[in-house]
């Protein structure tokens, strides 16, 4: 795949502003479902929105700065940790440390990270290729937007599901729910195919603008009696004077009103805090890994050599801190923002550091705040059937060169993509492994068994990952290497970008 704008390219400012824009809505539902969901759980908590948006903005700072500008990863509010922060609201009337606690395991976990790092930059990245070569890496990258689809299609459909039959209910509010989500992605899916110019480049932005007028739409006619059916968005909550967030309510200042019980029951308490965080750590870890083999395959260039893994695991374990001393959620790379890039072929990582500063900014805007949470969730499942299918094939597109017709990568990518479809997460007390790290997990250990005490047939595959690398840097082409800059490529671009 050829990128229009490569990671070092500057689109002109007009496009740099609808770029990141489109990025900021790739991984909005993402970021502001996480407090959401912690709120639910833990009325207790209150959780702000607009801090988790402006902790995301300011944790991909951090990522920026620690990568030296050269890798186009957003990050945002990890999922991973969802159980952990439940764990710092539980017992309340015992001994809770509530935001201290979030930010105490925040804390744990990106030092798990700096110490991964450091162990990186003293034994260098090759025993990484040698467990987790491209019959292991490229199944789970697939993994991660196919387990993702569930999500998706739930959105989309108005996620009223049955229990028994695992049909989602078909009323007039969930056809109506259908018909915007399909307008998403059929906006989308024409605008990145048949679209010239910017069109092909901003699809996500022109889905959701579609979307989100034929749900205004709908909503208009749910005010003649009788038709409270076909209401999707509810401007009357959204955009009450009342509802609307005009300040971020950041973590930090929220220490100082925790009441944090028995004095005597906080070492034990700590304690808790890290057993909940420190494990997972590790599951995001072998994310992070996946997330940066399938951005770095996407853009031809090897991002755990340049910039290199110690620097991104300090980008994001650190980017992770800062994002919960705002937010108070821990940060983790989006493969939503790696599909964005891989669609709009926008690699820009200006546009990232845009996006990181248009989340900040946008944190105090009160009205606009509301806007993006206004988004009807079938809306944006509309746009992420897009972005979670195009995660996966570019998954399965890293395994095009492995021997299938090998039994032993045949039994490790079946093993791979069997349990994590299946969704096999494992609960270990307060600890959840996630199916996709369990999967990757069992892949690893298949891979290491198969090939005890022998080599491949067609040559070593855990050379295939450097080789494509190395292949693909060698052929392509800059704009600047046929004197032609990026704007005037982006102009002439009337076929898709996918080759």
């Amino acid at each position: 795949m050829k990128m229009i704008y490569g990671v070092k390219d500057r689109p002109k400012a007009g496009r740099l502003i609808l770029f990141a824009l489109q990025q900021l809505l790739a991984i909005l539902a993402a970021t502001i479902t996480v407090p959401i969901v912690v709120n639910a759980n833990n009325p207790e908590a209150h959780m702000s929105i607009s801090a988790a948006l402006f902790g995301a903005g300011v944790g991909t700072l951090v990522y920026l700065l620690f990568t030296k500008f050269r890798s186009p990863v957003f990050l945002g509010s990890s999922f991973a940790f969802l159980n952990s922060m439940v764990a710092a609201f539980a017992g309340a009337t015992t001994a809770t440390l509530g935001y201290l606690g979030i930010l105490l395991g925040a804390v744990f976990a990106g030092l798990i990270y700096v110490i991964i790092a450091v162990v990186v930059k003293f034994a260098g990245v090759k025993w990484i290729d040698k467990i987790m070569p491209a019959v292991v890496i490229g199944p789970t990258v697939a993994i991660i937007g196919l387990s993702l689809a569930g999500s998706a299609i739930g959105q989309l459909a108005g996620g009223v599901k049955d229990a028994v039959t695992g049909a989602y209910t078909m009323d007039v509010h969930g056809i109506l729910c259908v018909i915007c989500g399909l307008v998403t992605l059929a906006t989308t899916v024409a605008c990145s195919v048949y679209g010239k110019k910017m069109l092909k480049m901003i699809p996500f932005v022109m889905g959701i603008l579609a979307g989100y007028v034929m749900a205004a739409i709908f909503t208009a006619f749910s005010y003649i009696p009788g038709a409270e059916s076909m209401r999707i968005i509810d401007f009357e909550y959204y955009f009450n004077v009342k509802n609307i967030e005009w300040y971020p309510d950041f973590a930090f200042i929220k220490l100082f009103d925790g009441d944090y019980g028995d004095k005597s029951l906080i070492g034990a308490y700590i304690g808790t805090i890290a057993v909940a965080y420190i494990p997972v750590a590790f599951v995001t870890f072998a994310e992070h890994l996946a997330d940066h083999k399938n951005i770095s395959s996407i853009i031809e260039t090897d991002l755990l050599k340049e910039p290199g893994l110690t620097r991104t695991l300090l980008g994001d374990g650190v980017g992770s801190i800062a994002g919960a001393i705002f937010g108070g959620c821990p940060n983790t790379t989006y493969g939503e923002s790696v599909g964005c890039v891989a669609i709009s072929g926008n690699a820009s990582v200006i546009t990232i550091f845009v996006t990181a500063c248009m989340a900040v900014v946008c944190a105090f805007i009160g009205p606009f705040v509301a806007f993006l949470s206004s988004i009807p969730q079938c809306v944006m499942g509309g746009v992420c059937v897009a972005l979670y299918g195009f995660i996966a094939v570019s998954g399965l597109k890293m395994i095009q060169k492995v021997d299938l017709g090998d039994n032993r990568n045949l039994f490790t990518v079946s093993v791979i993509l069997i349990t994590g479809v299946g969704g096999m997460a494992l609960q270990f007390g307060k600890v959840t492994v996630t199916a996709i790290a369990a999967a990757l997990i069992l892949g690893i250990v298949t891979n290491l068994l198969v090939n005890i005490g022998g080599k491949k047939k067609d040559g070593n595959e855990q050379l295939v990952m450097e080789e494509v690398a190395d292949g693909a840097a060698g052929v392509a082409v800059e704009p600047e290497a046929e004197n032609v800059s990026a704007e005037e490529a982006a102009d002439s671009v009337d076929a898709p970008a996918e080759e």
